[in-house]
Parts: C-alpha cells; structure tokens; sequence
C-alpha cells in the first residue's frame, strides 16, 4: 500500500525480573516484524523488568532511562529494524514511572508517563503529558492500560492530529478478575476509539502466573470504527500486524 506504515503488536509471555530474557524476547518478535515488513512494533506494560508492583521489584528493576543500564539495553536493540514502544519501570531520581519507551535504532526518541494510575500503582507518580511521535508520516500517541478508561486521555492524543493509539498493556490478573474483565477490554477501548476517530493498537502478556493469575490478552487492531479487524488469539503467544495508511 503507497505511502502506508505496518504498525505490529506483540502479545509475549509475562516475564519478571529478567532483563536479558524480555531482550531476547524482543529481539525474537523483531525477527518476524522484519519479515513483515513492519515499521514500528508495540510491547506490553512495564514488559523489560515485568509488572510486579511491589516496593522490592520497582525500587530493584527500575531503570534511568539516561544510565549506562538501560544504555546498554538499548544498544541490543540498535540494529532491529522495527521502531519500538515497550513499556518500562523508569526511575527518574526519587521517582518511579510507568513509562512506555520509544527507541528507534537504539536511541531514545520519547516517552510517556501512564497518567491515570489504578489504586495498586501508588508507588508510581503520575505522569501530566500527552506526547505525539511519528513513524513514516503517521502520528501516533500512547495511553497505557487503566488509561483507557478515562476519556481524557485519548483526547488529549487525538487533538493532536494523531490517528493511531497505541495501547501497552498489562492484564495478568486473578483468575476471577481476568473472567470478569477478559471482554470488557474492548468494549472500553472500543468507545475511545468512536469518540476519537482513531485506530486503537494494543498489546498484552498471556500466560499462567502459577495457579493463581492468567492473562488472556488482548493483543488486537482495532479499527477507527471500532471494529476488531485483527487479534492474537487469547492465550498464544503471537504478534498482529495492520497496515495503516499515512496521510
């Protein structure tokens, strides 16, 4: 398609605490994004150092994003073709951050702050901006899972002449909750996407975490209708391409 950007959305299994293997994990979906010919390519929450919301896990995972740490995982990533969004624990200072991450060949191109906090991420602060980046003369901006379910969030993008969302997420939860909760994510999403206009792209973790967690998913495309026109089915390992054309 002419003057068209592939956005991909990986739905990885959930992994804690291990750098080096959420970076093979990486570098394995770029492998199959190059084949694709995708142009940017979306990991979940806090996906490099796991989502655990513990004082233990945050204050010994969270990276600086300016640190010879995370420098040296970015440079890993350097040579993968895909621009990437992955979500990070970044610490900046005293503070801790639940941040989605924009590298293209190794460099940090932004970042944004998730916003809209749920009641078990008081050990995050707030972030208070609404960046717009481009890839291939698309823009697109980033809300971060619980985002979604303020309208706000996604205006904010959408003024900004984005057309696509892009949606990190994170839903390995009690197996209780994730029933509950494992078709309520689109319909969410769905509505952000009737009131803005824009394609909505999300990923997710699946996965069991021991007997007491799973993660469904979604990983899906979804359309500036609000029709899912592509997902990875609930409980695979997968990534979802679209084409969207840049105007």
């Amino acid at each position: 398609m002419l003057g068209a950007v592939r956005i991909g959305a990986c739905q990885p299994p959930e992994i804690l605490g291990d750098v080096d293997a959420a970076v093979r994990c990486i570098q394995g979906f770029c492998e199959q994004a190059k084949r694709q010919g995708a142009d940017l390519l979306l990991f979940p929450e806090c996906f490099l150092q796991g989502y655990l919301v513990t004082e233990a896990h945050l204050r010994l995972h969270a990276l600086d994003l300016g640190s010879a740490r995370f420098r040296s995982v970015a440079a890993r990533l350097a040579d993968v073709t895909p621009a990437l969004v992955i979500g990070v624990i970044e610490r900046s200072g005293s503070r801790l951050f639940n941040s989605a991450v924009v590298l293209d060949h190794g460099q940090v191109s932004g970042v944004y702050r998730k916003t809209h906090l749920t009641p078990g991420e008081t050990l995050f602060c707030p972030g208070n901006e609404y960046p717009v980046f481009d890839v291939g003369g698309l823009r697109y901006g980033v809300n971060i899972c619980h985002d979604t379910q303020f309208a706000d969030a996604a205006a904010r993008i959408a003024r900004q002449q984005a057309r696509v969302l892009l949606v990190p997420a994170q839903n390995m939860m009690k197996r209780q909750t994730a029933e509950t909760w494992r078709r309520r994510h689109s319909q969410i999403r769905a509505e952000r996407v009737r009131e803005t206009g824009m394609w909505l792209i999300s990923a997710d973790v699946t996965g069991e975490r021991g007997d007491t967690h799973v993660g469904y998913g979604p990983t899906s495309v979804m359309a500036a209708s609000g029709k899912v026109v592509a997902q990875v089915p609930l409980m695979e390992i997968g990534m979802v391409t679209v084409q969207i054309p840049a105007r």
